[in-house]
């Protein structure tokens, strides 16, 4: 029987004390010194620091031009990248912003629900997680590629809380994306199944990352299972049993579970010397939470199969626990609870993880995945997309390609299928004082 809400033990990470959620301006293991953690990520070619010229005097997030030719390929051997955990400013969220019903965006936080649990102690919640399937579901049409449609919007509506003093530059970030890709980026050194294909544009002095669908995850959309469908609706069904319309309120499971709605949350932080800004869906915020700001507050909503033996829970947190810290770790979202999931579909126990301590679940499985080789790949990828993509122009697209067992390539598109950025988001930004923007319904 699953022990509901196990809490993780305090325990060391790395030798190193764990910082509090709360730190003035870093969201990171402590590895080793602040200072050391202020430096940027490893070059996984040479394995020496970039330059200290690389990082803007001002601290602004001008992008450096470097004359050196860019590398066609980037590997991705784990050990490479095992090394000081990079510096990782703690983030702030700059805004958020609503999807209805019928998928249609909103600027504001209609769809924001609050989490409210079932008391912790007494018998399981017994949640049916089969309920209402399939009459009560609405799914969202996935062959429909938004790519950064949403997140634009929002960036649109909100560009002057964006701006910097560099006219050619209107947004303060080096990159904009959605949080699903970078997720996809940091857990690529210990992926084995799934490739990826990511689209980069150079903009204004900013890269904008939007994914593209491989062959084969379309043709895994296209033939899924029954099966899978049934607990793909599991995992939205459990969010509809822990989470209330209003802080106070209690969940309703009798309504419609509608994959289009959703409530996401508008990150800016830096990983090295690299800006990022990004957006990722929230599953609830927590009202009595001892974060009360945003995204410390918020609380990620995860399902999975009971565990009856070590070897499953080994496995557990070797493959899919690194999955739920890197979505979590990215926006600062501090807590991740899981219902796990008897044979018949009920949930049988909670248990809560918390974002910052999940890697001492871990750590004393030598083979496991380590956050600093995560984050160092990733921070080497986004200095390796600023080498290659140097041309300041909307509709050339530089796609980078990853398959597993391969290093990261990319090839040249101008002018094809795979531009994403819109006509209205490029008209928009290419005047220096543009009106307001006529932005799609």
């Amino acid at each position: 029987m699953v022990t509901q809400r196990r809490r993780a033990p305090t325990t060391q990470f790395q030798g190193s004390p764990l910082p509090t959620l709360r730190c003035a301006n870093y969201w990171c293991p402590a590895t080793t010194s602040q200072k050391s953690l202020m430096k940027p990520a490893i070059d996984p070619r040479t394995r020496d620091r970039e330059d200290e010229e690389d990082v803007p005097k001002d601290g602004s997030a001008k992008r450096q031009r470097s004359d050196a030719k860019a590398p066609l390929t980037l590997p991705i051997t784990p050990s490479w990248y095992d090394a000081p955990f990079p510096f990782y400013r703690r983030p702030a969220e700059l805004g958020h912003f609503s999807l209805d019903a019928q998928r249609c965006y909103h600027g504001d936080a209609r769809q924001l629900r609050y989490y409210a649990p079932p008391p912790t102690e007494g018998p399981s919640p017994g949640f049916d997680l089969r309920d209402g399937y399939p009459d009560r579901y609405v799914q969202r049409d996935e062959s429909v590629r938004e790519g950064l449609e949403h997140l634009l919007k929002w960036i649109a509506q909100n560009r002057k809380q964006l701006q910097t003093e560099d006219k050619g530059r209107p947004l303060n970030a080096d990159f904009v994306t959605w949080r699903g890709h970078l997720t996809k980026v940091l857990t690529t050194p210990y992926e084995t199944q799934d490739g990826w294909l990511l689209a980069v544009s150079l903009f204004h002095g900013t890269l904008y990352i939007n994914e593209v669908e491989t062959e084969a995850a379309r043709r895994q959309r296209e033939q899924r299972s029954e099966l899978l469908k049934e607990l793909s609706y599991m995992g939205y069904k459990f969010e509809q049993y822990m989470c209330a319309v209003t802080p106070d309120g209690t969940p309703d499971p009798t309504g419609m579970v509608n994959t289009n709605e959703g409530f996401c949350t508008v990150i800016r932080t830096r990983l090295g010397t690299h800006s990022l800004l990004f957006s990722g869906e929230v599953d609830c915020t927590d009202p009595r939470s001892p974060w009360a700001d945003p995204p410390s507050c918020y609380v990620e909503l995860k399902t999975s199969k009971v565990m009856h033996s070590p070897a499953q829970r080994k496995s557990f947190y070797r493959h899919k626990m690194i999955k739920w810290w890197a979505q979590s770790f990215l926006p600062g979202v501090s807590r991740i609870v899981a219902g796990y999931r008897g044979p018949d579909g009920s949930i049988v126990g909670l248990e809560t993880f918390e974002t910052m301590k999940i890697f001492q679940l871990i750590r004393e499985d030598p083979s496991c995945w380590k956050p600093a080789v995560c984050m160092n790949f990733c921070a080497a990828f986004l200095g390796f997309v600023k080498k290659v993509v140097t041309e300041d122009n909307p509709k050339l697209v530089h796609l980078f390609a990853w398959n597993p067992g391969h290093p990261v390539s990319f090839t040249v598109h101008r002018d094809s299928e795979h531009t994403f950025l819109p006509d209205w988001y490029v008209e928009a930004f290419s005047t220096e004082k543009p009106p307001t923007p006529r932005i799609p319904d």
